[in-house]
């Protein structure tokens, strides 16, 4: 099952291990230049498995210094190094032996941030996927468990701090000015999830109570003075504990949980049983230097990393086909946590916008792949939003087809029936059809099969019979390597609602199985008939997003407005406006293409305005309302020969036109919204500067001169203010003096703040406009620049390319030229960075032919250089698929 080599993997090709891994016992010697690593391995031979059966262990990068079989060296014959492989023969046949396998490593040189690394004095190990094999020879697969015990060994003044998984065994000092620990994990788990940590850092202390009354000890670990910071964090992380033994029943099974908060990191954060390492962006917060994204962002990663301790650690997956088992069902749980501790409906349009915005144009692009993908090449290449958004989706889908109770009751089982296995997608699935009774086989095709599903709907009402029949067909397009797909099972949730705004209540449905509200769309073609429906109805279909799919539906204005007016289901309410919003905006598209003035539907504004000025609506809902659809959603729904200037001035259109209709509504907010005293972290709080922020928007880009956000600028008393503000003046008015002005301050007043430089970094790589490649370029020059920070590479060259339409995709392609030279020095210091930087330019097809043509030579410069990484190459010649 090895990958690294660049070799295609093939999920049909699975075969277990010829030995059972029984115990690892793994000693640490720590230096920056030479680390030596002494790995004790006790195995034996798999009933079944050859008598001949050589023991092949991985490895990349390793030098190795020793290797003995029961402390006996083992002869030269019997043993051979090639490439990424150490194979040993000659092994006991019948009985458990012992390999003892040395290494020495140099963690100051490792700047790949894959096995064991040094960063900012710290030692660190990241081993998700395949890190493992860069820290000594071993069965790098995540079907291969055993329990660990790790002795540290460091210099006690540079590392007083000495950290593995598990539970804390003892240490002392060793007299020459060195100390050791001693760690064991009593849990079986595969070498993904292995961990340490040794330095000198600061600690945040607390304590959990868990439900059976047992006392966890909890630690934060971050650099020193940083430690008031992460005050946020645990407090998520308590909230996170008490919440999955509440929902899910889960407790904690250590006597420590322990965070340690790293800023080189190519990751957001990592589960490793008992000792999670973080992205310090996902730690740290304050007023000053974090914004209430920042701060929904910490609360969701933290309660994400703590649930794998469950999904992921103590059931893990067979292998790397079944990622998903362990990313997509954690995601679904931390998104109900996060919808549990804020808004639901405002965390569902969140979930769906980034959705749409991320795994949608995946789907729909030469990087496309199922849930649970038949092969890959480079295992780190599919740790993507398919695997973690559309694999959540998955999941919700099952608890949406057999309803809460049922889909408790699957979990319940899954988690008794399978802790302490590597488990498959098929395990998963067998335990919600045990628990359940139903079927769920034509389910499954949710993991198998890629691309997102179009649901054409349309609706006919018999005034004599009191019938309303909803037409549904199902497509699920061509995608790499599946060019014929099979119907899906898709939940729909569904609503009639009546003339007055009111719900029709239907006596009885024909036509395909209807559960409560949710149609089961199984056929290609299905006509669902509703009866005792006293009027025509207007169909609300896919109310909060039940399924993940593209619904085209006969509507009409008039129908969608009652929708946006009246429908129970907020979600649903959202989904009308914004689709309302998106028509607008991709016929202004069109008319700037087409140099025709651009227009705006009135009923359309009116309806946005409505909702936004609602005071019986929460506030972080209307912000929703008020927030259009990206220049990127508008390109997504164009589907081919995009031109992002067209699509860029006509949202500013639209933008301009909502702003002068509503100006009175918008300066209301303003003050209505106001929130005095000190900044509150809350989540109402966070919805009441959101909407006082839309307000503001719109009123910025209403006016013709800076003046108003440079005010807000300089009376801001916290970052989300502050960053708003600045990003404002950055957008709407990047060559004004107030702006320079502006950008200069907050360079100066956080130049010390890494986290908070990176915004800065960030909102200049975002100003729409050719221009801003230079911009970018210059900052590339700025001594605040670190090239080896991933954080620092991904806020100004990703957020160039990833978020900067019309920037990156300038006429003369300097954008992609620009791009491609990055990647191309980027890989050989962070291979998996500059492959994920490189998606930036997965939906390159859609756009317009010259551009189209100028990505396509970049993609093939980087593909005709030498030595690239697996990860690149795997990247960029899937994009070029079909090229010739």
């Amino acid at each position: 099952m090895r990958t690294n080599t660049g070799q295609i993997v093939h999920l049909e090709d699975y075969r277990p291990t010829d030995f059972v891994l029984e115990r690892v016992d793994l000693t640490f010697e720590l230096d920056p230049k030479e680390t030596k690593v002494e790995a004790r391995l006790i195995f034996h031979r798999r009933e079944g498995a050859s008598p001949s059966a050589p023991l092949v262990l991985d490895g990349d990068e390793l030098t190795m210094t020793g290797l003995l079989l029961d402390q006996e060296e083992i002869p030269g014959a019997l043993y051979e190094v090639r490439g990424d492989t150490l194979t040993i023969r000659g092994l006991p046949e019948t009985v458990p032996f012992e390999i003892t396998v040395t290494t020495v490593l140099s963690p100051e040189t490792n700047t790949k941030l894959m096995g064991l690394y040094r960063t900012s004095n710290v030692y660190c190990t990241q081993c998700e996927a395949e890190g493992f094999r860069r820290i000594t020879y071993f069965p790098d697969r995540p079907d291969v468990l055993a329990v660990y015990t790790v002795n540290i060994i460091a210099d006690k003044a540079t590392a007083p701090l000495l950290l593995s998984n598990g539970n804390y065994l003892g240490g002392a000092d060793m007299g020459d000015g060195r100390h050791f620990a001693s760690w064991f994990d009593p849990h079986p788990k595969p070498s993904y999830l292995f961990a340490l940590v040794a330095g000198d850092l600061g600690v945040v202390e607390d304590k959990f109570m868990t439900a059976s009354g047992r006392e966890v000890a909890l630690k934060i670990y971050v650099e020193h003075g940083k430690e008031p910071r992460a005050a946020y964090a645990m407090d998520a992380l308590k909230r996170a504990m008490k919440w999955d033994e509440e929902v899910f029943d889960r407790e904690y099974d250590l006597d420590i949980f322990m965070i340690v908060a790293v800023s080189d990191f190519n990751m957001g954060a990592m589960e490793n049983k008992g000792l999670n390492v973080f992205n310090d962006k996902y730690v740290l917060a304050d007023p000053d230097t974090a914004t209430d994204a920042d701060y929904a962002n910490i609360e969701a990663i933290i309660a994400h990393e703590y649930f794998h301790n469950w999904t992921g650690n103590r059931i893990t997956c067979r292998d790397w086909f079944q990622l998903c088992l362990k990313e997509g069902l954690t995601v679904y749980r931390d998104h109900e946590f996060s919808a549990d501790m804020r808004s639901r409906v405002v965390k569902r349009i969140a979930e769906v916008r980034h959705l749409k915005s991320e795994q949608f144009p995946e789907d729909a692009g030469p990087l496309a792949h199922p849930v649970r993908p038949a092969q890959y090449r480079e295992i780190n290449n599919f740790y993507t939003t398919t695997v973690y958004e559309k694999g959540s989706e998955v999941t919700r889908m099952i608890a949406t087809i057999l309803g809460r109770d049922l889909f408790k009751k699957g979990m319940d089982l899954y988690f008794d029936r399978h802790d302490g296995e590597a488990v498959t997608i098929e395990d998963f699935i067998a335990c919600f059809e045990d628990a359940s009774g139903r079927d769920l086989r034509q389910f499954s095709l949710w993991y198998e099969q890629a691309g997102t599903p179009l649901i054409s709907a349309s609706g006919s009402y018999d005034a004599a019979t009191q019938t309303f029949a909803l037409a549904l067909e199902q497509t699920v397009p061509p995608t790499p390597g599946q060019s014929a797909k099979r119907p899906m099972h898709i939940p729909l949730r569904v609503g009639l609602l009546l003339q007055d705004g009111s719900e029709a209540i239907a006596t009885g449905a024909s036509g395909a199985d209807v559960t409560g509200d949710v149609i089961h769309l199984t056929e290609r073609r299905q006509t669902v008939v509703f009866s005792g429906i006293p009027s025509r109805p207007v169909p609300s279909v896919n109310r909060g997003f039940s399924a993940p799919i593209n619904l085209h539906i006969e509507q009409s204005a008039e129908d969608r407005a009652l929708i946006a007016r009246h429908e129970v289901d907020l979600f649903a309410r959202w989904q009308a406006l914004n689709a309302m919003a998106l028509d607008n905006l991709v016929e202004a598209a069109d008319e700037a293409r087409g140099a025709r003035p651009i227009t705006c539907d009135e009923s359309f504004v009116e309806g946005l305005l409505a909702a936004a000025g609602d005071d019986r609506l929460e506030p972080a809902f209307r912000s929703q309302v008020l927030s259009l659809p990206s220049e990127a959603d508008v390109a997504r729904e164009i589907g081919h020969d995009n031109d992002p200037d067209a699509i860029h001035a006509g949202r500013q259109a639209i933008q301009f036109a909502i702003a002068a209709s509503g100006r009175s509504t918008f300066e209301r907010l303003i003050d209505d919204m106001a929130l005095p005293g000190p900044f509150r972290s809350d989540a109402e709080s966070a919805g009441r500067r959101s909407l006082r922020n839309a307000a503001l928007s719109y009123l910025v880009y209403g006016d013709g001169r800076p003046e108003r956000a440079a005010g807000a600028f300089h009376s801001a008393n916290n970052m989300t203010d502050l960053s708003l503000a600045l990003t404002l003046l950055a957008q709407r008015f990047p060559d004004a003096e107030e702006t320079a002005e502006a950008l200069a301050a907050f360079k100066k007043r956080f130049a010390d703040n890494a986290l908070v430089i990176d915004k800065w970094f960030a909102i200049q790589a975002t100003i729409p406009g050719p221009a801003t490649l230079e911009r970018v370029k210059a900052l590339m020059s700025d001594p605040l620049f670190n090239a080896s920070n991933p954080n620092r590479v991904r806020s100004l060259v990703g957020t160039y390319a990833f978020s900067n339409p019309t920037g990156f995709n300038r006429t003369d392609g300097e954008g992609y030229r620009f791009l491609a030279r990055q990647i191309l020095e980027i890989d050989p210091r962070n291979p998996q960075l500059a492959a994920r930087i490189l998606t930036s330019m997965r939906s390159w097809r859609s756009l317009e032919q010259a551009r189209a043509g100028h990505a396509r030579d970049a993609l093939r410069e980087i593909a005709a250089a030498s030595s690239l990484s697996a990860d690149v190459s795997d990247i960029v010649e899937r994009m070029l698929q079909d090229e010739g």
